[in-house]
């Protein structure tokens, strides 16, 4: 899975909607459908904090590089 799949599917479980994530973090919700269209797009390390911060769980969790939100915190 894509790291960008990762997010959205995060963001989905939680209940949020792209345009709440949009207004608290600062990312433009274009970018999350682009994210949509095409999940290997790249992600910018300011907003994999922003989104890591959000969502209360590690970076390296929404990277793919671990099952366990908690690590790395």
């Amino acid at each position: 899975m894509e790291h960008t799949e990762i997010i959205l599917a995060e963001i989905e479980k939680r209940g949020d909607s792209w345009y709440r994530v949009a207004k608290a973090t600062g990312i433009s919700e274009s970018l999350f459908g682009k994210w949509k269209k095409k999940p290997s797009s790249k992600i910018s390390s300011g907003n994999l904090a922003l989104l890591a911060d959000y969502l209360n769980c590690s970076a390296d969790y929404l990277m793919g590089r671990t099952d366990n939100p908690e690590v790395n915190r």
